[in-house]
């Protein structure tokens, strides 16, 4: 628990037991993203929640810079948990996530990193994102 409170306060986010679960699920699942019902599931099994509570905490933890959109094309949002190097100002995750077509996980792959794409004059970039799919580990 003491990681999961160090990550909140280098964040500066107040440590509430409900924001010390929330990234205690995180933490237990990475480098696996997370849908916001993946994690309304695990945390129901422990308590009551508050889907509002829940949904503010995922926003005030991506504005932090403590998890990430990990887009996988589903239907469903995913995040992944930040590398140390994230903050509130910057988010640093450039790297891949693979999709797997079979068990539906998306895996954040750190080691994968997304190239330096050259943009026409004009254009401003504002995200990245680089979707692998295919068959896991764990189901091939």
């Amino acid at each position: 628990m003491d990681q999961i409170q160090q990550l909140l306060k280098k964040h500066k986010l107040r440590s509430t037991p409900f924001r010390q679960s929330v990234l205690g699920i995180f933490t237990e699942a990475s480098p696996v993203a997370l849908s916001k019902n993946d994690v309304e599931q695990s945390l129901n099994e422990r308590t009551k929640v508050d889907r509002v509570t829940l949904y503010r905490t995922l926003k005030s933890f991506e504005d932090a810079g403590l998890i990430h959109v990990a887009m996988d094309n589903s239907e469903q949002q995913k995040y992944g948990l930040c590398s140390d190097a994230c903050d509130t100002h910057h988010h640093q995750c450039a790297h891949a996530h693979f999709h797997c077509t079979n068990c539906n996980e998306t895996i954040c792959l750190e080691e994968v990193t997304i190239p330096q794409v050259k943009i026409p004059k004009n254009y401003q970039l504002q995200d990245t994102q680089l979707v692998l799919s295919g068959v896991c580990q764990n189901c091939n």
